[in-house]
């Protein structure tokens, strides 16, 4: 176990100055604010750009086009739907006719209700920056309230959090309280996070069945196959499917929305064709009443049969989930105009031919296509089960990668396939494993009835947890009236929980499938989290004092070697355990010293010159925090040490220009502080600078975030600013050591239970998280550092 080190608290308390102040009066120290951990108060400074789903000022054009594009990415597997929701309905035979109006009123309102109401009206409000799913909506709660496991109210944290002031009212005393009372219970936040990893591990099930189901519904549609050879054509599709992700959904997303919307418009037109030309009396089915008499006839069975008719509503979540791609009025727009109602034409049209023939319930969907367009039909239905699983799959990535940013997955390789989708990205060992899951569930299960079974369970499940959330967020950050709250609540909540008890019923006919994977998601994700929390809370209370650091800058016994040294840590506040500990093994340190801190922003994205801060803790040792969001990609290593020694660059030109400034009793330069250049509160002691920049007097700390790599500081006229003689010797240096080579240095820590913890403790520590960290990626492969410059610097962490 590393000993302890005592370390001084660093803290900021400056006030600005009155504006009529003395100029001597007003004078800062800089000494003084050089002693001021100013890392800590920026390092969540974000200047927010609005994005396309963020921006209100998106154009109408802009809009439909996305309204377009959505068609093609999010409603694939809704859009599937209609092969398989009415053969999963019925047990095989339809007993009453009536008994079909009952389950198509039924299929009507549930989408009604679920989709249209629930989602497109409302969730899709709870979006966290543009982001959506269940990921997002756990990151807005814990920004809004102290409930994440891992402290979110750091100071480069709480900048992040988006507050706002609000007027009293009985609404803003309800959501305090609480916020108040969910921050004390420890029982609370167990349960938030639980639920937030459950969801997260049901979309991920989905991400297994979708493809199963789609594409063997899909291909049932050859007649005169067997059933074997219909399970093995599935199998070889999948296959291929699984095979090209490493491409990236961009190269073949442009065929997505034209194969979607004429997927739609076959289905629509189908649909319409068989309620004419059949029974037009299926429309009676708008009454509700015919479900009651649905239920009264049919007793148990009719409660039974709402397992297939929850299929009907798979896929929409992913409506939220992908929300990130578009903007609310554009899923608003395209589910409104184009999916509603050719859903509910298909599953009409299906009625009305099942009227007149019920005895072709077994494969109600081919069977309804007339025979000029069953081919047509069923080579867009393949290609709209591809889509379908794509979608799903590319969810699976999704939110894995989210999770990763939040300390709640394994580490794992992330690949970006497209500059033009942020979103798009592909994680090579999940989809191999998605992949093998795939195959084995098909191969399994056979049928799409028996695969319903465990789809539906995971398709309310997500449902449920999306409701509860929702309505914290309505209670917590929207203070919407309380009516409005129960209402919701209560609705959604009874209708999603009467079909979760149906899907529960066929528990033992598949329905174990997806909670038993989502068991050992939960189960790997919480015992990663809980350790990575066990782990931060260890670093941040044995960080190291500056006084140590300054001891052993003075040391003649701590050589200095040629070259720059990146040691790697996840702490933000302070220096690493690691480095006395390393420095008492190899007493040597390099002429240049970096500690490297990589923070993961609940953003999507971080700007290039946002992203590194500097603060210096003693000459030529710096500490710097490089921030990404989680749809961020980790640069190479020859351009992630050019990016850093350039910022570094530019931040010694700025801290020697402005220090040098303010020692002497002449006028500042003037500094531009336009866009994204400096983002920070600027700090003179002149006030002539103030009066220049035409802006109040303020004071911060000398820590100033850096320009993106490659840029120059410039005043306002366009003039460059000449660095102080201090600053042009230091950068030199920084050259000439960045010319003899980088070096990294990661921890290779071990973290083992403490001898006095419980059974359950050293076993979830010392045998669960070693397993998991021992078989996932290790910290250099995901920081894409070179192997031939890295030294591990092993450690032992008792928590």
């Amino acid at each position: 176990m590393a000993e302890p080190h005592h370390h001084q608290t660093e803290t900021t308390a400056t006030d600005p100055a009155p504006a009529d102040a003395n100029i001597k009066e007003r004078k800062v120290s800089w000494a003084k604010l050089r002693r001021v951990d100013s890392l800590n108060m920026e390092a969540g400074n974000l200047s927010f750009k609005p994005t396309h789903h963020a921006s209100t000022q998106v154009s109408w054009g802009r809009t439909m086009s996305l309204a377009f594009q959505s068609i093609g990415i999010i409603y694939g597997d809704i859009g599937t739907s209609p092969l398989y929701v009415f053969d999963s309905s019925f047990d095989g035979e339809i007993k009453h006719k009536d008994d079909i109006l009952g389950v198509l009123s039924l299929i009507i309102y549930t989408i009604i209700l679920v989709p249209m109401i629930k989602y497109v009206f409302i969730v899709l409000w709870a979006n966290d920056n543009g982001d959506g799913g269940t990921f997002a909506l756990y990151s807005l709660i814990c920004r809004y309230a102290k409930v994440g496991l891992i402290p979110n109210d750091q100071p480069e944290d709480r900048q992040l959090s988006n507050y706002r002031l609000d007027t009293p009212s009985n609404q803003l005393r309800r959501a305090q309280k609480i916020k108040h009372t969910l921050e004390r219970s420890m029982v609370a936040k167990i349960i938030l996070f639980l639920a937030t990893i459950l969801g997260t591990a049901m979309v991920i099930g989905d991400g297994v069945l979708t493809p199963s189901i789609s594409v063997l519904s899909a291909v049932e549609g050859i007649k005169g196959l067997g059933q074997d050879a219909v399970v093995y054509i599935s199998i070889a599709i999948l296959i291929i499917l699984f095979m090209v992700q490493r491409f990236g959904t961009d190269k073949i997303g442009y065929s997505f929305a034209p194969a979607v919307c004429t997927w739609f418009m076959l289905i629509s037109g189908i649909g319409l064709y068989n309620l004419f030309k059949h029974d037009i009396t299926v429309l009676r089915a708008f009454n509700p009443i015919y479900i009651i008499d649905y239920f009264k006839r049919n007793g148990k069975e009719g409660w039974v049969s709402l397992g297939g008719v929850v299929l009907c509503i798979t896929g929409t979540e992913a409506m939220f989930a992908d929300l990130g791609h578009f903007n609310v009025p554009a899923v608003q727009i395209s589910f409104s105009g184009v999916v509603f109602p050719s859903l509910l034409a298909a599953y009409i049209g299906q009625a009305a031919f099942l009227s007149k023939f019920p005895d072709h319930i077994g494969h109600t969907f081919y069977d309804s296509v007339p025979d000029p367009l069953y081919w047509p039909t069923f080579v867009v239905a393949i290609g709209a089960a591809i889509i379908a699983s794509q979608a799903m799959i590319s969810g699976a990535f999704a939110i894995i990668s989210q999770s990763l940013s939040l300390s709640c997955f394994p580490r794992v390789k992330v690949v970006h396939t497209s500059a033009k989708y942020e979103g798009q990205v592909y994680i090579p060992e999940v989809n191999y494993l998605l992949m093998l899951a795939c195959v084995l569930v098909t191969y399994a299960f056979k049928t799409t009835e028996k695969i319903g079974h465990a789809y539906g369970i995971a398709v309310v499940a997500v449902m449920v947890i999306t409701t509860v959330m929702v309505t914290l967020i309505m209670l917590m950050v929207w203070k919407t009236k309380i009516w409005w709250i129960l209402s919701f609540f209560v609705v959604f909540m009874s209708v999603e929980m009467l079909y979760f008890s149906s899907v529960l019923y066929k528990f033992t006919q598949g329905g174990y499938l997806p909670l038993a994977l989502s068991l050992v998601l939960m189960t790997m994700m919480g015992v990663w989290h809980y350790a990575q929390q066990k782990r931060y809370v260890f670093e941040l209370g044995n960080k190291v004092s500056a006084g140590y650091v300054e001891e052993l800058v003075k040391s003649s016994d701590v050589a200095r070697l040629p070259g720059v040294g990146l040691l790697y840590s996840e702490m933000v506040q302070g220096i690493p355990p690691m480095f006395p500990h390393f420095i008492s093994n190899i007493p040597s340190m390099h002429s240049l010293v970096i500690f490297v801190s990589i923070k993961s922003i609940p953003i999507s994205k971080v700007a290039v010159e946002e992203r590194f801060l500097f603060r210096q803790v003693q000459p030529r040792i710096f500490r710097c925090v490089v921030r990404y969001g989680y749809k961020d990609p980790i640069e190479d290593s020859a351009e992630f040490e050019r990016q850093l020694m350039e910022n570094l660059k530019e931040f010694i030109r700025h801290e020697h220009f402005m220090h040098q400034g303010a020692d002497a009793d002449q006028q500042a330069p003037l500094i531009a502080e336009s866009g994204p250049i400096f983002n920070r509160k600027s700090t003179s002691s002149a006030v002539h600078v103030e009066e220049a920049l035409h802006a109040p007097p303020r004071v911060s700390s000398a820590s100033i975030q850096s320009f993106g790599a490659g840029r120059s500081a410039n005043s306002s006229d366009g003039v460059r600013v000449a660095a102080p003689n201090g600053a042009e010797e230091e950068m030199r240096a920084v050259d000439a050591a960045m010319e003899q080579g980088v070096f990294y240095m990661i921890g290779e820590v071990e973290v083992v239970a403490a001898q006095e913890s419980s059974l359950m403790k050293k076993f979830v520590i010392n045998y669960a998280y070693s397993f998991l960290r021992k078989n996932f990626r290790q910290g250099e492969k995901m920081l894409a550092i070179p192997r031939n410059r890295l030294l591990r610097v092993g450690m032992t962490y008792e928590v």
